[in-house]
């Protein structure tokens, strides 16, 4: 049958009419158009109407979540109440908070090679709407169109995780050890057991390892075991991706994960023409320059300005330091995150003004009772918490960070079920109550809470943070979990950590490059960018003072003029907004 799309008013002429069409079918819940300032955007920007999956749908306290293709006359008289809003007041920009500058656990999507990204074209059932009042219905364009989502793909396990865990939720990175103390001495081994905590920083390290101290170790007759094996088989080549390895977001996700991975660098210009340079942290037994010669350049990032090359034993730069940097400051990822943790441990342990006879070894594996020739103690002699998850979620969705995500997807598994692991021997030490996590298992886990909670089919993923090509989802997908998300106990803290339109994160760019907009401190958004695709979902309070829920993805077979883009998806933010 073949079957003609036609838009309800032209049906309802033909009816008047007296017209009856033969093997033909009418419906109007498949053609429309998008509105004006969206579609007259879109085709500025070059792109066509199948780039393009968006989602725009009010919700409100008073009622329970609904899928997004329920039905309208659900929505119309949701909208037709008196909405109340779960969302924050809205912001000025003039009362903005102070806006940290980001360090390296505050890093933006990349910019990758180009990419080609099979969509299927659809037609929107969008009905054009009064601007000057709240929307009733639902918009829905391509929304079942599978696209690669970016980083708005953090939005998923940064949920799930405050959802099964808590906002209190703490990882606790723990130090036993094994073999006699007598004094200030221990005649054995110092475990450090890694929990996967995703901010575990040199200050916080330096405190663990202080603890240590503070219980009368000082000196080891013996080694350092840095037990990272809570994950198991996550490693991964930081230059896969896009080849750039020494980019912080690329960096690997760890059991026992210091500081990302990353070495931040410090330059200070000196009246000798050169800059001296200081390193967090430092690295035992490596090298690192202590300072640059300067060159007439303008500064960029650190594989550019700097050149960077990791050797076995010590670090070179390529590049005299553009005078332009000043006193600037550079993130460069180390490639193994486990010879890192190592020499950092075994720095810090010095610096603190204590000694160890042995190394500093990395234990990828669980210990064993029978493997070990004297016994662990009972309790950790030392336990240092992580930040919670309620600022772990917002360092992940405020500023995209790509291996925090990957940590905390990690982590899942490891409570989602009640079952600890069976102790191996007699020996009663807590130590071998942890599990071990892997990929398989984290994506499973969050395949299962999707099943268990929503509607519309789980999305596919091959890790969490978003950082991949063929990770695929729909923008019904992301509206779904947004409304669950909406009438969560939790809701205050997953919408406080998204960025606020024009005020802070990844989306505090949308006042200067459009000044105007509604939008502007009144948009919780987490933003998403590839070199073919760019992203958003969140939250937008209407002017009206209706709450929406708005996802808007966008994917070419090519690379897209970014700045285009992304004043598309300003402007369905500020069109928002005014209703």
């Amino acid at each position: 049958m073949l079957q003609l799309l036609i838009p309800s008013t032209i049906k309802q002429l033909l009816a008047a009419m007296g017209f009856i069409c033969l093997s033909v079918t009418l419906t109007t819940a498949a053609y429309a158009e998008l509105p004006t300032p969206i579609q007259t955007t879109l085709i500025k920007a070059g792109l066509d109407s199948s780039n393009l999956s968006l989602v725009i749908v009010p919700v409100n306290d008073q009622t329970t979540s609904q899928h997004s293709q329920s039905g309208d006359s659900t929505k119309k008289a949701l909208a037709s109440q008196l909405p109340n809003s779960r969302l924050p007041a809205a912001i000025t920009p003039s009362a903005s908070p102070t806006t940290i500058m980001p360090d390296a656990s505050t890093l933006s999507d990349p910019q990758l090679s180009r990419e080609s990204i099979a969509t299927a074209p659809s037609l929107s059932t969008v009905q054009p709407l009064n601007a000057a009042s709240p929307l009733t219905t639902g918009i829905y364009h391509n929304a079942n169109t599978l696209r690669t989502p970016a980083s708005t793909m953090k939005l998923i396990p940064t949920f799930i995780a405050l959802d099964m865990l808590g906002a209190d939720f703490v990882w606790q990175t723990k130090v036993y050890y094994s073999g006699l103390r007598m004094g200030a001495d221990l005649f054995g081994d110092l475990i450090i057991q890694g929990s996967g905590d995703p901010k575990l920083t040199e200050e916080r390290l330096r405190q663990l390892l202080y603890q240590v101290k503070q219980t009368g170790i000082r000196h080891i007759h013996g080694n350092i075991i840095v037990d990272s094996s809570v994950f198991r088989g996550v490693s991964k080549d930081t230059a896969a991706f896009d080849n750039d390895p020494l980019r912080p977001y690329n960096a690997s996700p760890d059991g026992l994960l210091v500081n990302f991975s990353s070495l931040e660098i410090r330059s200070f210009p000196t009246p000798d023409g050169r800059a001296q340079l200081l390193y967090f942290p430092k690295l035992a037994d490596y090298k690192l320059p202590d300072s640059i010669a300067q060159r007439s350049a303008s500064c960029g990032s650190a594989d550019i300005s700097l050149a960077p090359q990791w050797g076995p034993d010590s670090l070179s730069f390529g590049a005299r330091l553009p005078s332009s940097c000043g006193e600037h400051t550079f993130y460069v990822s180390y490639p193994d995150a486990k010879d890192f943790a190592a020499r950092a441990i075994s720095s810090l342990w010095s610096q603190l003004g204590n000694t160890v006879s042995g190394s500093v070894l990395t234990q990828t594996v669980p210990l064993s009772a029978s493997r070990l020739s004297r016994p662990i103690s009972p309790l950790p002699i030392a336990s240092y918490p992580s930040r919670s998850l309620a600022d772990t979620i917002h360092d992940i969705n405020h500023f995209s960070n790509n291996v925090m995500t990957e940590q905390l997807t990690l982590t899942l598994p490891l409570y989602a079920h009640v079952t600890q692991p069976s102790v191996q021997s007699a020996n009663t030490s807590l130590y071998y109550q942890q599990g071990v996590s892997d990929y398989p298992l984290a994506l499973t886990t969050l395949d299962h809470w999707w099943r268990t909670h929503l509607t519309t089919p789980p999305p596919y993923l091959t890790n969490g943070s978003g950082l991949c090509r063929d990770c695929t989802l729909s923008a019904a997908n992301l509206a779904e979990l947004l409304e669950f998300a909406y009438h969560h106990p939790d809701f205050e803290t997953y919408v406080d950590s998204l960025g606020v339109a024009g005020i802070s994160g990844t989306i505090k760019a949308h006042g200067s490059r459009l000044p105007t907009s509604r939008a502007i401190g009144r948009a919780w958004i987490k933003t998403g960018t590839l070199n073919n695709v760019i992203s958003m979902a969140g939250y937008v309070k209407g002017l009206s003072g209706q709450d929406y829920v708005v996802v808007a993805i966008i994917n070419t077979p090519t690379a897209l003029n970014v700045q285009s883009a992304r004043y598309l998806l300003d402007t369905t933010l500020d069109w928002t907004a005014q209703h």
